[in-house]
């Protein structure tokens, strides 16, 4: 991509951004702004009531690609006036067949969104973090994102602007001190040639930018957690009999790292250091036993969640989020009806992690967990709670901070207190805590069927797009995959399929069946995808292919470098049969969500 300075607008070889205008406070600001050359690019600057907004245009390299980076500033603002957001808009970026809606946490999903999606779907019209532009003709498409993502929130708004679209693109100031001058972070544009390549190119662009590298690991995280089979209903005794399968499973040389105890231990969220009658010896011992057996022992958490109900919020009510018109707590979820999440509360709170009583409690918790319980895996989950709320909504201890430096402070006290023990964050902002957690859910929980609002189609949608951070920023849990032949919605088909498209993505692999019970051939399919313990991340040669486009419904998997060679998966995640020559695989028939793995020829 390059500047034209006259036009006002970034040129592709396929695509345009144009009518660039300033956004202040969620409005455009019009006017002729003034333009020069400066010595690495270029500076616009448009007169702003009592001040200026600049727009800094550089030209840079990312990965070998030519694009440009960009970042604005609004100088002159009173310091007692509220900024509540600043950005520019993109009047018209086209000629495009679609766009990718990016998800801010774990849950919100990423998928690509064509005109007349946008129309209809609420959700498709705001994104988060970055976008990818697919061109109308031709292949490939444009990144523009977001270089660094620990101090703001970047919100990108989506509207249809004749054959094209218009892009709000917005740093969430959320009310911290600018002092007359403030400045968002780095952006970048390019254009690629390949779809998840100019994808991965950013993903090194935001690990080059972090203030700490990605901690990757070429060993991948692996093993049992108790959440898809024993839900809430666990105890020390049936934790211990899915441990014996366990550890039969990682002698017969399985490489399982990880035994990890999800939700359900202790009565209530915030009251972390108690535990439920169901393990009298406490958490310490079992633990022990899961060391002893050879596996990292985990452990589930929901730092940021109190319930109204807890011991913590009945002792300590100012160490929760007030609402922002009224002095009550701000509630995250509620539960009034017949469904109570297995514990007493009917509203859950946030911490305010900016109070130091709460800041010096959720300390204790972590460090008594790391280093007298002796877990060495924490699940940390429902992150998205710490990020949700904005100062129009919430009131914290402490003002004057973005919602991302808030958040921050609980992630680095974290890795802190933990060491350098292993994290998922689950619900979780996704780019934020680069160089603090070792994995990172990238969608929704999986369960138990092929279509609905927690099952497969989440997977196929989530992973597919955010794939192209594993292994640069963090290993990728695509949740856990489902091994057993009973208590499911899915036919064995699907369950292979889906256990493949999971497995061979290369990131983190749990499972959460009894290894002792599985059936020979699933324990051959998951010592299959286990192969030698080591992490491959696949890539997706199709992904944007079909998208606005007649083409098959065909999701193409690709895993360099595995023990056998390399493997091409073909997966025909549709619900009619499929029949074709893809990537020059021979011709392949499939029927409806069938997988074939064969090695690459």
């Amino acid at each position: 991509m390059r500047f034209d300075a006259d036009a006002l607008a970034f040129h592709g070889s396929t695509l345009r951004l144009a009518d660039i205008a300033p956004v202040i406070d969620g409005e455009a600001v019009r006017g002729a702004p003034d333009i020069r050359e400066v010595a690495d690019g270029w500076a616009v600057e448009w007169p702003v009531e009592g001040g200026q907004f600049r727009l800094e245009v550089e030209r840079r390299d990312f990965g070998g690609t030519q694009g440009v980076a960009f970042r604005f500033m609004l100088d002159g603002r009173p310091t007692d006036r509220p900024l509540s957001a600043l950005g520019i808009e993109i009047g018209r970026a086209g000629p495009a067949r679609a766009y990718l809606r990016t998800g801010y946490h774990s849950w919100d999903g990423s998928f690509y969104v064509t005109p007349d999606r946008l129309a209809g779907d609420e959700k498709a019209r705001t994104g988060f973090a970055m976008t990818q532009l697919l061109p109308r003709e031709g292949d490939g498409g444009v990144v523009l994102a977001a270089l660094r993502h620990d101090r703001f929130q970047h919100r990108f708004s989506y509207r249809p602007a004749a054959d094209d679209f218009a892009i709000t693109l917005e740093t969430l100031w959320d009310h911290a001190p600018q002092d007359g001058h403030a400045v968002s972070e780095w952006f970048a544009l390019f254009e690629h040639a390949e779809v998840e390549d100019g994808l991965r190119a950013w993903a090194r662009a935001v690990a080059e930018a972090s203030s700490l590298p990605p901690r990757v690991s070429d060993e991948r995280i692996t093993g049992w957690c108790s959440w898809y089979n024993l839900y809430a209903a666990i105890t020390e005794g049936n934790l211990l009999d899915h441990l014996e399968g366990a550890r039969q499973a990682k002698a017969e040389g399985l490489p399982l790292r990880v035994f990890q105890i999800d939700d359900g231990f202790t009565p209530e969220m915030g009251d972390w250091l108690e535990v439920k009658p169901q393990f009298p010896r406490g958490m310490a011992p079992l633990l022990a036993e899961i060391a002893a057996a050879g596996f990292v022992p985990g452990l589930w958490i929901a730092p940021f969640l109190v319930g109204n109900r807890s011991r913590l919020y009945r002792d300590h009510p100012d160490w929760v989020v007030r609402q922002r018109d009224r002095d009550e707590p701000l509630a995250y979820s509620r539960f009034y009806g017949e469904f109570r999440w297995h514990k007493r509360s009917e509203e859950y709170y946030v911490l305010d992690i900016t109070h130091p009583g709460a800041e010096a409690h959720i300390r204790r918790v972590f460090r008594t967990w790391a280093r007298d319980w002796g877990c060495r895996y924490f699940k940390t989950d429902f992150m998205n709670a710490g990020s949700e709320f904005g100062p129009d909504r919430a009131r914290w201890h402490r003002d004057g901070l973005t919602r991302i430096e808030i958040w921050m402070r609980m992630a680095r006290l974290i890795r802190e207190e933990i060491g350098d023990a292993l994290w998922l964050g689950c619900g979780s902002p996704i780019f934020a805590p680069v160089g603090l957690v070792d994995a990172m859910r990238i969608g929704r929980d999986i369960g138990v069927s092929w279509s609905g609002h927690q099952s497969a189609e989440s997977l196929l949608r989530d992973q597919t797009t955010r794939s192209f951070a594993n292994g640069i920023l963090w290993q990728a849990d695509p949740d856990c995959i489902l091994l057993r032949d009973r208590f499911h919605e899915l036919s064995d088909i699907e369950v292979d399929s889906l256990a493949r498209f999971a497995g061979l993505a290369g990131g983190v692999l749990m499972t959460s069946d009894h290894l002792g019970e599985l059936s020979p051939a699933r324990k051959a399919l998951l010592r299959e995808l286990l192969a030698d313990g080591k992490a491959r991340p696949c890539d997706f040669p199709r992904l944007g292919a079909a998208i606005g486009r007649p083409d098959p419904d065909l999701i193409v998997q690709r895993v360099r470098g595995a023990p056998g060679g390399e493997l091409v998966s073909l997966f025909n995640a549709s619900d009619h049969p499929f029949e074709g020559t893809v990537l020059g695989a021979g011709t392949v028939s499939l029927r409806p969500h069938e997988t074939s793995t064969r090695p690459r020829p």
